[in-house]
C-alpha cells in the first residue's frame, strides 16, 4: 500500500511540474489546449460593483466557504471561487488562512469523533 501511495504521489508531482512550464501548446485535430502561467490580475486594487476592494477579512471568509463555492460554481457560472477585485497579498493570505482553518477544523472534528 505504501509503495502505491509513493508512486501516485510521484506521478502527481510530475504532472504538477509539467504544468509549470511556460506557454506550452498542445495541438490536436480540431482542438487546441494552452497551458500558460498565471498572469497579472487586471482587477487588482480596482473596486468591485459595490465600490469595495476585497482584503484580508474577505479573503479569510472566501477561504472558509471555498468548498461550497466550488460546488455551486459547477452549476452556476456567475459564481466564482475567488474575488478578482482584491488588494493582492493580503487577500491571498486571508484566503489561504481560511482554507487552513477549515481543514484544521475538519481534522480536529474527525479526531474528536474517533475518541
Amino acid at each position: 500500500m505504501k509503495k502505491v501511495l509513493v508512486c501516485v504521489l510521484f506521478a502527481v508531482f510530475l504532472l504538477a511540474m509539467a504544468g509549470c512550464g511556460a506557454n506550452i501548446n498542445i495541438n490536436a485535430p480540431d482542438s487546441q489546449v494552452e497551458f500558460t502561467m498565471p498572469g497579472v490580475n487586471p482587477g487588482l486594487d480596482q473596486p468591485a460593483g459595490n465600490g469595495r476592494v476585497a482584503g484580508l477579512g474577505t479573503g479569510f471568509w472566501h477561504g472558509l466557504i471555498a468548498p461550497v463555492t466550488l460546488f455551486v460554481s459547477f452549476f452556476n457560472p456567475a459564481i466564482q471561487m475567488y474575488e478578482v477585485h482584491n488588494n493582492g497579498a493580503l487577500y491571498n493570505l486571508g484566503f489561504l488562512f481560511g482554507i487552513v482553518v477549515l481543514l484544521a477544523a475538519i481534522v480536529g472534528f474527525a479526531r474528536l469523533r474517533r475518541r
